[in-house]
């Protein structure tokens, strides 16, 4: 199970760095998605994550991690994912007002050289 998480984010990685170098402006918000998903899954995968321990201290159990759950990673992670969607939400804006100044959604702001419609 850990190699097939370990490969999924890594090609979750590749493909936010794939889609960052492009240069168009929803590409390079949908490469930033996806490489903010690999660091969620990362910092979970990280955290030894266990079924059916609570994160939460309970009188009769030993403060240990072999009875509870480490809650730091649940708590970055729930933390990470607000912070994402805000910033998506900002460069979504970005790009449409960017795209409505330069008709056009390339990053530099350079039209295509073939003279189509970008």
């Amino acid at each position: 199970m850990e190699l097939a998480l370990a490969s999924f984010i890594g090609v979750l990685v590749a493909a936010g760095v794939y889609l960052l170098l492009r240069a168009r402006s929803f590409d390079i918000i949908l490469g930033l998605t996806l490489l903010s998903y690999a660091v969620n899954l990362l910092i979970f995968s990280m955290g030894r994550l266990v079924v059916g321990k609570p994160p939460i201290l309970r009188d009769g159990l030993a403060p240990t991690l072999a009875n509870h759950a480490d809650p730091l990673p649940q708590a970055l992670v729930l933390t990470a994912i607000v912070i994402a969607f805000a910033m998506t939400a900002v460069l979504v804006v970005v790009a449409v007002r960017s795209r409505s100044d330069s008709r056009s959604d390339h990053v530099d702001g350079v039209e295509p050289r073939d003279g189509g419609q970008a």
